[in-house]
């Protein structure tokens, strides 16, 4: 592990934090490394039934380096091919985070810009400080954009929307980012890490199989047919009906308490 990326774990809860503070999180070739690492183990770690990403300081993400897009320092290899090859590796943080059988939440606060919105954007949901400040950013820097941002956000808030917020790259602050339905949630800065935490802490204590097939409900349900999701919810709806912790659901609501999960 780098440290430009932190791992630490409360409860069932495991919380990443992009460590470039003085550069206000700015992606280096080895936090992104260390995130995909990161982001393949947990995917499949039994312990953590929840996952927050944020960011050291008071910032979120700023996106790519651009002091090494200057020095032509971000990628070793110098063709197209190799150069593409290498970004397309290091987005897989973001098809993980959307993908990951178990609830990501962003804990973003202060400036939150281009790839480092994509990462926000490929969280399942997204708590936001009131210092929050968003923007694509990428037509500020002469970019097209990556990690899936024109993916998420187009879902997100629609087509002509986004198109606006990428081709402007214009700044928008919390309340309109919950406005336009781009953020869950806005907390006083101070609030931030306590309201995540009950939000995270909920649901990593929850029925954790049966989140990981929503999960995949709600994806499919992004690209595909009525037919296509009625057939997945009828197989998961199946699934999670053999599951211990939906007969302990079923106990719990005869005996009038409240279940106790275990992710079986």
């Amino acid at each position: 592990m780098t440290e430009d990326l932190l791992e630490r774990k409360e409860g069932r809860v495991t919380i990443l934090t992009m460590n470039r503070p003085d550069r206000l999180n700015a992606m280096s070739g080895d936090m992104l490394d260390a995130l995909v690492e990161s982001l393949n183990r947990l995917a499949d770690d039994n312990d953590t039934g929840c996952l927050i990403l944020t960011g050291a300081g008071r910032g979120f993400c700023a996106g790519g380096d651009v002091k090494a897009m200057a020095e032509g320092n971000e990628f070793a290899d110098t063709t197209m091919e190799g150069k593409a090859r290498a970004l397309r590796a290091k987005m897989e943080t973001s098809r993980l985070l959307h993908e990951m059988p178990k609830p990501t939440i962003a804990m973003v606060r202060g400036p939150v810009a281009g790839a480092g919105l994509s990462l926000a954007l490929a969280c399942d949901m997204r708590v936001a400080s009131d210092t929050m400040r968003m923007t694509s950013a990428f037509a500020n820097v002469g970019y097209s954009g990556d990690f899936g941002g024109s993916y998420f956000l187009t879902r997100l808030v629609g087509t002509s929307k986004a198109r606006e917020l990428y081709f402007t790259a214009d700044k928008i602050d919390a309340q309109e980012a919950l406005a336009l339905g781009i953020v869950n949630k806005v907390v006083p800065d101070d609030q931030l890490e306590s309201e995540t935490m009950a939000m995270a802490d909920k649901m990593a204590n929850g029925p954790r199989i049966a989140l990981g097939y929503m999960k995949r409900n709600m994806n499919a349900a992004e690209t595909g047919t009525l037919s296509d999701c009625l057939d997945l919810e009828a197989w998961h709806h199946t699934r999670t009906g053999m599951t211990d912790d939906h007969k302990e659901a079923a106990r719990a609501f005869v005996e009038k308490r409240r279940p106790v999960f275990k992710g079986q």
